[in-house]
């Protein structure tokens, strides 16, 4: 409880203070690639649940093209590559596309460690999420979402809803700063794997799953 009342924030101001220094070089040639790559602009906003239920501006490095249909969340599109940048293709793999959101993380609409912040239209995981109480009787809807967190190391794209949502309730259980570290570092080891990364989310799956489905019968 002390440790996400009183240092998890100070924490989180250091760190993203800090990658948004050293990380500027790696911005800026980001940057360039995006414009030089496809038009429209560099960054990417879109609106995302934050803590308390409040929506706020994410930012990412922009990796679709800009006739993708406007507001619309990647899972809902039928065929999401198609609109996908040949930067950002790389940029989505790798996860650099959520660099940008080192500002959320400053500003304090996000912090390092915590559940991904869901989509504006994601009604079920936020109805989820309130299943699901912590220390402090806090649910994963109470908390600053993080950049990562327990879900994005257990599965990330791959997950279903219910199951997305029962993570993040024991996120709020054992939240501490050694089960950030350890979130941290698995994230790192996540990243060079390509681990959890599916195009579309779980509607992507389900569709995979439909289309076994047709073959066998």
């Amino acid at each position: 409880m002390f440790y996400a009342k009183y240092l998890k924030r100070p924490l989180d101001l250091i760190l993203s203070g800090l990658g948004l220094i050293l990380l500027s070089p790696l911005f800026a040639v980001l940057a360039l690639w995006i414009k030089l790559d496809s038009k429209g602009p560099v960054f990417f906003r879109q609106e995302r649940v934050g803590k308390g239920k409040q929506l706020f501006s994410i930012y990412k490095f922009r990796t679709m093209r800009i006739e993708t249909p406007s507001d619309m969340p990647t899972h809902i599109l039928k065929n999401p590559t198609k609109f996908i940048t040949r930067s950002g293709g790389l940029l989505r793999r790798t996860s650099l596309d959520e660099l940008p959101q080192l500002v959320n993380i400053f500003r304090g609409d996000m912090s390092v460690i915590g559940p991904r912040p869901a989509l504006w239209n994601q009604d079920d995981l936020i109805a989820e999420r309130d299943k699901y109480k912590g220390i402090g009787g806090w649910t994963p809807n109470d908390l600053s979402p993080g950049l990562t967190g327990w879900a994005q190391i257990n599965g990330r794209d791959e997950l279903e809803i219910p199951v997305k949502a029962k993570l993040d309730g024991e996120y709020v259980e054992k939240m501490s700063f050694s089960f950030d570290a350890n979130c941290f570092f698995a994230t790192i080891v996540s990243i060079f794997r390509h681990e959890g990364v599916l195009e579309g989310g779980t509607e992507a799956r389900k569709g995979e799953a439909s289309q076994e489905r047709d073959k066998q019968s």
